[in-house]
């Protein structure tokens, strides 16, 4: 089986699509064969009898995968709320199986597989058996790359997850800044605070907008390591 890293944030719509896509794309310039895998996407897009799985679609796209990119989903909901609550009201569940057995046909696929979750890492994904996106991680194997905004708050929230995380007995292997602006104070700041009281290495930046990942110290080797 191939290796991974698993993709959370600190939380809804701070960039993990973004620098997932980014991130799949340099690995492969870079000489891997790296993939993509979504376990659960809430907010798919359904047009007719298609299903959209748009998440999935931006990172094929900016990263050249070919394919289906619904076929690198194992659950697509149309309700854009919490994968727990969205499998609820399609009448369906998120089985743990079904995501293990998924994520091995692409980690046996490719030599690097990029695993993006959804919202943050206590997103629920069933309340009955307390599964949690936590669990994927742990259960496939992975360490974990946080992506975090650049700006004000992020100390606060990038904590938290990395506490919980490292309580978890999950390793982090680093985090990325969205938004960042090298000419910000205060997001330079951010980026020593989060470092200094964290005790993980932020592993790279990326400008809003922006079209790569600025790695620091050939921190695109250690994610692959």
């Amino acid at each position: 089986m191939g290796k991974g890293i698993f993709i959370t944030a600190t939380g809804t719509d701070i960039g993990k699509t973004y620098v997932s896509a980014l991130l799949v794309k340099q690995l492969r310039q870079w000489g891997s064969n790296c993939g993509y895998y979504k376990p659960v996407l809430s907010g798919a897009i359904v047009d007719g009898d298609e299903i959209i799985a748009d998440d999935a679609q931006i990172v094929c796209t900016t990263a050249g995968l070919k394919g289906n990119p619904l076929d690198r989903v194992s659950y697509a909901f149309e309700p854009a709320v919490s994968p727990h609550l969205a499998a609820q009201m399609e009448g369906k569940h998120i089985v743990l199986e079904k995501i293990i057995e998924d994520f091995t046909v692409h980690a046996n696929r490719n030599d690097f597989t990029v695993v993006e979750g959804a919202g943050g890492i206590i997103t629920p994904l069933d309340l009955d058996i307390k599964l949690f996106m936590y669990d994927l991680p742990d259960v496939l194997g992975l360490d974990v790359i946080i992506v975090a905004d650049a700006g004000l708050g992020t100390i606060n929230t990038t904590y938290l997850t990395v506490d919980f995380l490292k309580r978890s007995m999950i390793n982090v292997k680093g985090i990325i800044l969205n938004n960042f602006d090298i000419e910000d104070v205060m997001h330079r700041d951010n980026l020593q605070v989060i470092e200094r009281i964290c005790e993980v290495k932020v592993l790279g930046t990326v400008k809003t907008n922006g079209t790569r990942i600025d790695f620091i110290d050939g921190a695109l080797e250690k994610i692959y390591e």
